[in-house]
């Protein structure tokens, strides 16, 4: 195999050396330097404590139980934390991993070959590429596009980003797993109730198996919005769900939900997410076997991750009302900067994609070294037009505040 190139490209580069000179200037006492591109709640003053839940269950640290799905109290844990959401998945349907990144890389082992696609969003984050490529994978894409809602008699039509369906019959026919995340990075896009429906008869008609990672599912800013697993009967409680499925006929094809302690929990050094497996009863025990067979092979969740299991998901409601609070908060202050024509809807996740115009590297320099804000170019995320910059919603109020009036300011 040829050796990669892993040299920044010109843009990147350029960036990395504006970054390096803009903290440099602001540690000297220059304009203070802000990063809208923060993703983990540790470096925005949310972390999630975890001193407790060690405290109640370190003497289990030195316990190692053989099982390539993980541990039983692990996986009855995850299976609470669905229950305590409306959900009705079973222990026996969680495979625990190490993290989401490596629930896709089991995935493509247990259901493709070398050479085979995945059909993968765009735009959309540029590490299911990545993660493809090394499975020797093609990724082929389906489109996520700009519609403007219907204008309501005392205000302007809303701007979302929907799923274009249409895009999926291109695929080729060596097409074996559509990824569909849920809410989407970063378009805070989240699949509806008509768009579930036509994904999963595509699935089932090209006998696909649907994977979709929900690893911003808690995070939704509508109560209209709903979980993925709540469109299929036989996940859900219906007597706790507002979802009201017309067709409660299951899928016919599997479907594996991505999630883990690093979103839920704003906890990505704990290194423990799973996969909450569906398939029909027919091919049921051989999805299971095939996907712990491949996990069986690396055994890579420690014992101390699951064994924190239990406490830190107890801890996950209140620890996500946090989180919910500051990403609202944000949001607000988005709303009033960047009206929907710019800033389209945002259903859930803790993204937001602007529309500044323009070309969106140049936009994206001009703002480190004139205004010291770093954000993410649109074309990282393979947007199809020039003048989208990325942002996160996780920054500190008055720092996020101070960022956005920069950006104005540009």
């Amino acid at each position: 195999m040829k050796q990669k190139d892993l040299s920044p490209t010109p843009f990147f580069a350029e960036l990395e050396r504006a970054k390096s000179e803009v903290q440099k200037d602001a540690a000297a006492g220059g304009l203070a330097f802000i990063d809208m591109t923060v993703s983990s709640p540790l470096r925005v003053g949310l972390p999630f404590d975890v001193t407790p839940a060690v405290d109640v269950v370190k003497q289990e640290f030195n316990l190692w139980d053989v099982n390539p799905a993980g541990t039983l109290k692990a996986r009855e844990a995850v299976a609470e934390y669905y229950r305590s959401r409306g959900g009705n998945f079973t222990p026996e349907q969680i495979i625990l991993t190490a993290s989401t990144s490596e629930a896709y890389s089991i995935l493509f082992k247990a259901f493709c070959n070398p050479g085979d696609a995945i059909l993968t969003p765009v735009p959309g984050y540029p590490l299911l590429d990545t993660l493809a490529e090394l499975e020797n994978l093609e990724c082929y894409p389906y489109f996520l596009k700009l519609r403007r809602e219907k204008a309501g008699k005392e205000r302007c039509g809303d701007f979302r980003f929907v799923l274009d369906t249409d895009s999926l019959l291109s695929a080729p026919s060596n097409a074996k797993i559509l990824l569909l995340v849920c809410p989407h990075n970063p378009t805070g896009h989240s699949v509806s109730l008509s768009e579930w429906k036509e994904v999963v008869r595509f699935c089932e008609e090209r006998n696909l198996v649907l994977v979709v990672d929900e690893v911003f599912g808690d995070y939704r800013y509508s109560e209209d919005v709903r979980r993925s697993w709540e469109y299929v009967s036989v996940l859900r409680h219906p007597e706790r769900s507002a979802a009201k499925s017309k067709d409660p006929v299951p899928p016919k094809c599997p479907i594996v939900w991505l999630n883990g302690l690093s979103k839920i929990c704003g906890s990505p050094q704990v290194k423990l997410g799973w996969m909450a497996v569906y398939a029909p009863e027919a091919i049921r025990e051989s999805i299971h076997e095939t996907l712990e067979y491949v996990a069986d092979a690396y055994l890579s969740v420690s014992a101390p991750a699951q064994a924190l299991a239990a406490p830190m998901l107890k801890q996950s409601a209140a620890y996500g009302a946090r989180i919910s609070e500051r990403l609202q908060q944000n949001l607000a202050a988005l709303r009033e900067k960047f009206p929907s024509k710019y800033c389209p809807e945002i259903l859930g996740g803790w993204y937001a994609v602007i529309r500044l115009g323009g070309d969106d590297e140049e936009q994206t320099l001009r703002l480190l070294k004139e205004k010291h804000v770093l954000v993410q170019p649109g074309f990282f995320f393979d947007f199809d037009e020039d003048g989208w910059i990325v942002i996160s919603l996780l920054q500190e109020p008055s720092v996020f505040a101070e960022g956005l009036r920069r950006i104005c300011s540009l």
